[in-house]
């Protein structure tokens, strides 16, 4: 990992730029901390980390106020990350369906997602390593938002991450529905209960999967951007209590 830029956001936001191998991210961290302190990996959706840095940033901030840093990596083959020509066939392909308003098949679904879990997973536990090897963050890791697929296959394979607050919103394999039996981890689900390009009975099904003891699934009328205030603080609560 190595540091690009650092800059000050205001008294008690350090906000740090690096690169893990050609990987860029984000790191921020609250400046007033006087020992290690946990981590929330942040996700987002596959739209580039300069098209979300406002919606991160302003997480990002949340968690430093409750004393905890905050990480974010680019997602493969979004920003200014190499494309391959599989992903951008199979965005294609979606948006003609959306397009023409027919339904988006299973093949479309697993070739825009799969791939993309395949790559982004392992790419966010080395930046767990990297991360985690800085003496100011010590630890427990949650993981909050962004693909909600990318979130079941981290809590699946990543010990380090105890809690997770996942969006639902976006495409799930039918595949994820097995992986998601396997999750015991603690989780926390938001879901806009009109989101126009979520099958919200898929959402509800991937919620009834899920093998965790401790489940809440939060739901709100609105669409995909409509997500209440209160619904980020019911969340940022939940982090809260399993990372302290």
């Amino acid at each position: 990992m190595r540091f690009t830029t650092e800059q000050r956001l205001d008294d008690d936001v350090v906000e740090r730029e690096f690169v893990l191998g050609e990987i860029p991210g984000i790191l921020w961290t609250p400046a007033s901390a006087s020992a290690p302190v946990p981590l929330i990996l942040l996700g987002h959706p596959p739209l580039g980390l300069h098209n979300m840095y406002p919606r991160l940033v302003a997480r990002a901030g949340h968690a430093a106020a409750d004393g905890f840093a905050a990480a974010t990596i680019e997602l493969p083959g979004c920003g200014d990350r190499p494309r391959w020509a599989a992903a951008e066939q199979a965005r294609a392909d979606l948006r003609r369906a959306m397009e023409a308003g027919e339904p988006v098949s299973d093949e479309i679904v697993d070739a825009l997602v799969l791939p993309l879990v395949d790559r982004a997973a392992p790419e966010s536990q080395a930046a767990l390593d990297a991360l985690l090897s800085l003496p100011e963050i010590g630890g427990p890791v949650a993981y909050s938002g962004g693909l909600i697929c990318v979130g079941i296959r981290l809590a699946v394979v990543e010990p380090r991450i105890v809690a997770a607050n996942l969006f639902a919103g976006s495409f799930i394999p039918r595949t994820m529905f097995e992986e998601a039996r396997q999750v015991t981890i603690p989780l926390h689900v938001l879901l806009q209960w009109d989101d126009e390009g979520n099958d919200r009975q898929a959402a509800l099904d991937l919620f009834d999967a899920f093998g965790s003891k401790e489940k809440t699934l939060h739901a709100n009328m609105g669409g995909h951007t409509g997500v209440p205030q209160f619904a980020g603080q019911d969340a940022a609560r939940f982090l809260a209590r399993h990372l302290r």
